[in-house]
């Protein structure tokens, strides 16, 4: 409603501008018509610079000007009145009433339908178990999946599968070179492995994998050079295909992929299509794309220098000369092989239907609410069709932004500037450790690092946390503390909720912290039910729901109170001459006991709290737009906790169930109900259950 009731002003103040000064909208500064949020809410709820902007033009104080277009505002439905402060600013504060009668309604405006979007998240290189900092990419990715639906957007969701690179190689060598294992011999270890576990085929390929990066380094330089080779030639025979390693490659990754999949679930992380390089490699898209990059003069074949015989893209900014360029991208190498970019630049032509290609569709795995497709070469006739979308948001670290920069810039050197101006890299930075629950975890910490904000994990190093481990020891924490509370639940009562608080805790300490912060996770920390995570924000609700179970109505039953009673308090301004209607201020009407109560309870010092909680209902809308426009959850995190901080303000003041007064006991019974449904459905964007009880 927060949203709705700002841009009903903007309109009207544009309105009001052309009525008084003949200012049309298109020829004035966007800054003109700017709404902010007062410093205090005692001040209003939104703050209007336009005179201080137009004061130069109109050639008139800021002041004046904003006298005029105060007295011009007035009245105006859903606001009470228009503030002149300061040297010019305009405090807007909204019609108290009108606003409790929209939230108790419920009165949500109807998204239109927006672009279609793809999201590219998680695409976790399939030769491992997932590890921590991949559960920060895909809740990141899947929250801003909600995000968008919620927002009217129709969107794909896409992992992208390196089934054919170096990580995946590297596990193939140590099956075969280190391991000494055959095709069958893999397969009877994936049949007997189970999922999570240190059974499970996923754990497997994480030690085998930390083995073989120290395989590497090991022997007389000789050695190391041809373990190199060796490296190198299972790469190219994984690219190549048709062969006996990348039938074993193509075993290992699956197997991996379906743990990974199985992994997210527990955390209710989706996907829709899942395409793989090996298909972008044997589908001929790289060729389509390389005739495309040749045609528009992006690529050039390097004739010297240490770049010779290689095809090459000029760096963003690099001046266009005839002189040798050494800093020049190198797209494919002088033996012919396409680098990662290269790939990159032919899938995401793909994406925006530039390619005159496409994969061909087979299902891999069934959701209850849907299917997950994978790519191959010859598949199903009928299937979903995924590129061809208007925009599309990569998942992907800060540590790729080069690579992500280098296909946008190919993208406008072939003339697809609009495809460009919607490609959006969404970065985040890496997830760390905290030196005490490094040490908790088992990890040796010297004194040295003992000192340290954080400690950095490796996967080819073999320290680090997987996901799958983590969140069984959140989930066990979670346990222990709810077996505490409630020796008498059932046991699937205590693995419901324990689930609900771990999972909960874990997807909102990965979001609270905006992208571009590294994250040191400490379980401690993520489950604590003070300060701002998810349990505290859960335990808010819960609070609300047992109001509602002790009081013996329902929250829908006290809303349907409030909008009734909102509708009697409404303000209602006097206009029968054009004498009053100039003088005339909001009056509310107060001509018995309950409309006096309720008008006094929304207003002034003694209801305070209450419409701070009220007003923060009101702008989940608003932080939604605001987290899609900034492509920043963390938003959405911290407007969640802070609608439980001003619910447990509002909690702990008022004895709801208790009090005496039926009219107010009425209108807190509702602020309740309100507060309730905020904090559910503002979780339910953050990927976050609500449990009955903690």
């Amino acid at each position: 409603m927060y949203l709705e009731l700002q841009q009903r002003l903007t309109a009207r103040l544009k309105t009001v501008l052309v009525d008084l000064y003949k200012l049309q909208p298109s020829d004035v500064d966007p800054a003109v018509f700017a709404v902010e949020q007062p410093p205090e809410l005692a001040f209003g709820e939104y703050a209007l610079p336009a005179a201080l902007k137009l004061a130069r033009a109109l050639r008139k104080s800021p002041k004046m000007i904003a006298e005029e277009i105060a007295a011009a505002l007035t009245p105006m439905e859903g606001f009470a009145s228009f503030e002149v402060a300061g040297a010019g600013y305009i405090n807007a504060k909204l019609d108290r009433a009108h606003l409790a009668k929209l939230l108790a309604a419920g009165a949500e405006r109807e998204q239109p339908k927006r672009d279609r979007v793809l999201v590219e998240h998680t695409s976790i290189n399939p030769n491992k178990a997932a590890h921590i900092g991949h559960l920060r990419n895909a809740i990141l990715g899947d929250t801003f999946v909600l995000l968008l639906r919620a927002a009217g957007h129709s969107v794909a969701v896409q992992n992208y599968i390196d089934n054919t690179g170096v990580q995946v190689a590297d596990v193939v060598v140590g099956f075969e070179h280190l391991e000494k294992k055959s095709k069958a011999d893999v397969q009877a270890l994936i049949a007997g492995s189970g999922g999570g576990s240190r059974k499970s085929f996923d754990y497997l390929c994480w030690d085998i994998y930390a083995r073989v990066s120290q395989w590497y380094s090991e022997g007389t330089l000789e050695e190391q050079a041809a373990k190199k080779q060796l490296r190198l030639d299972t790469l190219h025979l994984l690219e190549h295909g048709g062969n006996a390693t990348s039938e074993l490659a193509e075993l290992i990754s699956t197997a991996v992929l379906r743990r990974h999949l199985e992994t997210m679930a527990r955390l209710g992380i989706e996907y829709d299509f899942l395409p793989r390089e090996s298909e972008i490699l044997h589908l001929k898209f790289w060729e389509s794309a390389f005739e495309k990059l040749k045609a528009t003069g992006v690529l050039y074949l390097e004739t010297e220098g240490k770049n010779k015989n290689c095809w090459v893209m000029r760096r963003m900014g690099a001046e266009m000369n005839e002189g040798l360029d050494e800093d020049a991208k190198v797209i494919v190498r002088s033996n012919g092989t396409v680098t990662y970019v290269g790939k990159d630049i032919a899938y995401h032509m793909w994406k925006f239907g530039l390619l005159g290609r496409d994969f061909g569709y087979k299902i891999f795995h069934t959701y209850p609410t849907h299917t997950c497709w994978i790519s191959c070469e010859h598949g199903e006739k009928e299937h979903p069709h995924f590129g061809g979308v208007e925009a599309i948001y990569n998942v992907i670290d800060s540590r790729q932004s080069d690579p992500q920069s280098n296909v946008i810039q190919a993208l406008r050197g072939m003339g697809h500037t609009a495809e460009a101006d919607r490609y959006t890299h969404f970065s985040y930075e890496m997830v760390a450790l905290t030196p005490r629950y490094a040490e908790e975890l088992g990890y040796t910490v010297s004194d040295e690092d003992k000192k340290k904000a954080y400690i950095e994990v490796s996967g080819r190093k073999g320290f680090g946390v997987k996901a799958d481990d983590l969140m069984d020891l959140m989930i066990a924490a979670a346990r222990g503390e709810t077996l505490k509370r409630h020796t008498d639940w059932s046991e699937a009562e205590v693995d419901k909720t324990s689930e609900q608080i771990a999972y909960g805790a874990l997807r909102y300490f990965m979001l609270r912290f905006t992208r571009n912060s590294v994250i040191a996770f400490d379980q401690k920390d993520a489950l604590a039910i003070e300060g701002e995570t998810g349990p505290y924000v859960q335990y808010a609700l819960v609070r609300a729901k047992n109001i509602f179970r002790k009081a013996g109505v329902t929250p829908e039953e006290a809303l349907a109170g409030l909008a009734e009673n909102a509708e009697l308090a409404k303000p209602t301004v006097l206009a029968e001459s054009a004498e009053k209607a100039e003088l005339a201020k909001p009056t509310v009407l107060a001509e018995s006991a309950e409309k006096a109560e309720l008008a006094k309870t929304l207003g002034g010092d003694e209801g305070a709290d209450i419409w701070a909680l009220l007003v923060r209902a009101s702008k989940r809308s608003f932080v939604l737009e605001q987290s899609l426009v900034s492509s920043e959850p963390a938003y959405l995190a911290k407007h969640a906790f802070q609608m439980a901080q001003e619910f447990s303000n509002f909690y702990h003041k008022h004895h709801i169930l208790n009090e005496e007064n039926e009219t107010r006991k009425k209108l807190l019974l509702a602020t309740a109900a309100i507060a309730l449904r905020e904090l559910v459905k503002t979780l339910e964007l953050l990927g976050i259950e609500a449990p009955e009880m903690m």
